[in-house]
């Protein structure tokens, strides 16, 4: 068969049985090879009852209010499974994002935002309206844990914090083959409906600079950046890299030094 012999929904179908029983040890082993990450990368899930959410192996309940942020830290920073519904949230805003709270018309018209993060309600209002959100009706919880874990079986999507340096070379391994051009945007305040509630609605490699409050409560810092995606999409993020590798092209990035003739290193990595 040749490559032109592959239809789209061969290649999805492939896609779905190598990663239907994903060995993460290995997995995270390679990624971890390619990229010496820092943060632990972790899972997320949604479950439409609580009694699923409170299944999940060794699930920990929070015993405070908090913010998405903060939740997530613990599940990256702390190495935690943690479930949760809206009652353990501080407010609409991180609820909404993942479907947990009504996107209604009070939430759209960003009356609490107005005048603080956005001169005008209009202007608040506007950013409500752009943000990427789970639709809310079908679940009631969700549930962070480290991939490595294994407690999720699988999650809905991956979550991995890297430098600006790591995200390129992870973007550039998504890239590797059947290349696309990624787009993502950029809401400003509350980004985190640029990585993960982007990702979790669409599906979609969801990359965002983390916003004030992930950073203030969630433990974000200044040099990392979040890309949401689906383990399908993780497994091929790690193939591309190790591709790319074998190219020498990898992490880390040696300076070449801005003095230096540019010819040898050029040769090497673009002829």
């Amino acid at each position: 068969m040749t490559q032109t012999d592959v239809s789209a929904d061969d290649t999805t179908a492939a896609a779905h049985i190598r990663t239907a029983t994903i060995d993460w040890d290995e997995l995270l082993a390679r990624l971890q090879a390619v990229l010496r990450l820092r943060t632990t990368p972790i899972g997320m899930k949604l479950f439409e009852t609580v009694e699923d959410m409170e299944a999940v192996p060794r699930v920990r309940r929070p015993n405070a209010i908090h913010t998405t942020d903060q939740i997530v830290g613990m599940a990256c920073r702390l190495n935690w499974t943690v479930g949760f519904t809206m009652a353990d949230l501080v407010g609409a805003q991180c609820g909404a994002v993942i479907g947990l709270h009504p996107q209604d018309d009070k939430w759209l018209s960003g009356d609490r935002m107005a005048g603080v993060w956005y001169e005008t309600l209009e202007d608040a209002s506007a950013h409500q309206h752009a943000m990427d959100f789970v639709p809310y009706g079908t679940y009631e919880a969700m549930v962070v844990s480290p991939l490595s874990s294994k407690r999720l079986n699988p999650p809905d999507v991956c979550m991995i914090y890297a430098t600006p340096a790591q995200m390129i070379i992870f973007i550039n391994g998504l890239q590797w083959r059947e290349y696309k051009k990624l787009e993502w945007g950029c809401v400003g305040e509350s980004a985190c409906a640029d990585s993960w509630g982007r990702a979790l609605r669409t599906g979609e490699p969801s990359v965002s600079i983390p916003c004030f409050a992930e950073r203030r409560y969630g433990g974000v810092m200044e040099d990392e950046m979040l890309v949401a995606l689906t383990p399908e999409d993780l497994v091929v993020a790690v193939e591309g890299m190790e591709a790319l590798a074998r190219n020498g092209l990898r992490y880390p990035i040696p300076t070449y030094g801005i003095q230096t003739d540019a010819r040898a290193g050029l040769g090497v990595s673009y002829d």
